[in-house]
């Protein structure tokens, strides 16, 4: 007579029965997308951002990784004694105009060029040699000393990657324009009626919002220039009108990035209803578009077909930061007009019909306005790392007044560290910062490319700070990894937590990414 099963033998057959269906459903759904996963893998390239070349080969996981994915998968846990090998072909692979811009401790070559002579006859005579491209510069990201070097990346390169990201200064006609569209923004109330919890589509309310900005633009232009106004609007529709409405919305992203100081309240207005505007159904209902990409040097200069301009040497010595410092009054004169000059024979030499000179000016002062940038901005963190490292000791206080160690709840100190983490901590945070001024623009180009991506969308969230927009940022946080990586191989030593927050609760999107650390 057979056995009737148990209770529990009933339910463990059941079980195994449902894991098995749920896995073989699992394996059906899955196995395309595995194998176009595995498949969108070039050759060569990091198995985990698929976009950067191989460095390092992983001898347990047997993948190849760039630097910065290969650091953050193996920094924890049971990887963390993974063998990390170095690919010999990746240095050969990677981009020339990349690799030139970074010197061996993974720092950009820093463009503050000084000019060698000791009187004034010898620094006239020298000045179209000293900056020849067979002189390097090279910097240590410990610390603001210049070193020139034969064999060194040069600055002609430096700058050539570095025009990439540097906005292109503002004319007299376009601070105009940006004028009006600040006065256009502040009256507009776009963020009060759109970002607000409500059950449907909110494609049709976004459409007449940004018509209601686009109409208010119009009324402005032709009152400030009648005859150009009517010129524009007369018995035409917005869709007529969309090259200018583009190159008015630039003009506004492109002076944010110049002055991070300016258009506080205005500049997230005008992001998020540019970010609207990428929406499928809204750009449709509107029938023209909005975004232009941000005028840069590079692209300037690359549309003309003069991107040589930047191989010259004199451009080092056109746009050089003039520091007073140190230097008499005859000193400083003669740099001057070593600049001046230098600017004028540019201007003259490369000068032709499709570029006038009045464009070679303009992209020569724009390169002069990111060096002013880099001096007000990075240089006090170079300053202050070379306070720390000259005035203390990373090992112990040499005496009490001299000791950097801090209590929880002291002075209103949030964490307890001794001396020597107090140290590194500092250290770490200054060269964090100094990395991620110098690399600023770069920073905020992506953030645009993030914000106004149409293949990116957002979600209207209740963070727990208000309503806001949660948005991936991949370009964004690529480079911030980047970033935190160099900066993790500069110091060595490491102290808290080296997580980056980007599309979550406490960093909802690229704009609070920039906000923040501008602020």
């Amino acid at each position: 007579m057979p056995v009737a099963p148990s209770l529990g033998e009933i339910l463990r057959s059941d079980e195994q029965e449902l894991a098995g269906a749920f896995a073989a459903s699992n394996d059906e759904d899955l196995a395309p997308d595995a194998d176009a996963a595995e498949g969108d893998v070039p050759d060569g390239f990091c198995v985990e951002c698929k976009d950067q070349q191989a460095q390092t080969f992983c001898e347990q996981c047997q993948e190849d990784f760039c630097d910065v994915c290969g650091s953050m998968i193996h920094r924890t846990g049971r990887r963390r004694q993974h063998v990390l090998t170095k690919i010999a072909a990746a240095s050969d692979a990677a981009p020339a105009a990349q690799t030139a811009a970074i010197d061996d401790n993974g720092a950009p070559a820093t463009p503050d060029v000084e000019m060698q002579g000791e009187s004034e006859a010898e620094a006239e005579g020298a000045s179209d040699m000293h900056m020849s491209g067979a002189i390097s510069v090279s910097f240590s990201a410990q610390s603001g000393k210049v070193e020139t070097s034969g064999d060194g990346p040069s600055f002609a390169d430096w700058v050539t990657e570095r025009a990439k990201y540097i906005p292109l200064r503002l004319t007299l006609k376009e601070r105009k324009y940006l004028r009006l569209l600040e006065a256009a923004l502040r009256v507009s109330e776009y963020t009060d009626k759109i970002d607000v919890l409500m059950y449907g589509n909110k494609a049709k309310r976004m459409v007449a919002q940004i018509k209601e900005l686009c109409a208010i633009l119009s009324g402005l232009v032709l009152a400030s220039d009648y005859k150009a106004g009517q010129a524009l609007f007369e018995d035409r529709q917005f869709e007529d009108n969309e090259e200018f409405y583009q190159k008015i919305f630039e003009i506004g992203r492109r002076h944010k990035i110049m002055n991070p100081d300016k258009m506080r309240n205005e500049y997230g207005k005008l992001m998020y209803l540019l970010q609207d505007a990428q929406l499928g159904d809204v750009k449709g209902m509107l029938n023209f578009a909005t975004l232009a990409p941000i005028k840069t040097v590079y692209s300037v200069l690359e549309s003309l077909s003069v991107t040589y301009i930047l191989q010259d040497e004199m451009v080092a010595v056109a746009t050089k930061e003039i520091v007073a410092h140190g230097k008499t009054r005859a000193q400083v004169q003669l740099e001057i007009k070593q600049k001046e000059r230098a600017i004028e024979y540019l201007c003259k030499a490369y000068a032709t019909h499709e570029c006038p000179a009045e464009v070679v000016r303009q992209c020569l002062h724009s390169i002069g306005d990111n060096h002013a940038y880099l001096r007000f901005n990075r240089d006090p963190c170079d300053r202050m790392l070379g306070y720390l490292t000259t005035l203390f000791s990373p090992k112990r206080a040499e005496a009490d007044d001299l000791s950097l160690a801090i209590l929880y709840g002291r002075d209103g100190a949030r964490l307890s560290h001794s001396h020597t983490n107090q140290f590194h901590y500092v250290q770490q945070t200054l060269t964090l910062w100094r990395e991620i001024l110098h690399d600023m623009f770069m920073l905020w180009h992506h953030a645009d490319m993030d914000l106004l991506s149409a293949t990116t969308a957002y979600r209207l969230k209740d963070t727990g700070q208000g309503l806001n927009r949660v948005q991936a940022c991949p370009r964004v946080s690529r480079a911030a990894h980047a970033i935190l990586h160099r900066t993790q191989k500069a110091v060595g030593h490491w102290v808290g937590s080296a997580m980056i927050h980007l599309g979550d609760r406490n960093v909802p999107n690229a704009l609070m990414f920039i906000d923040k650390y501008n602020q």
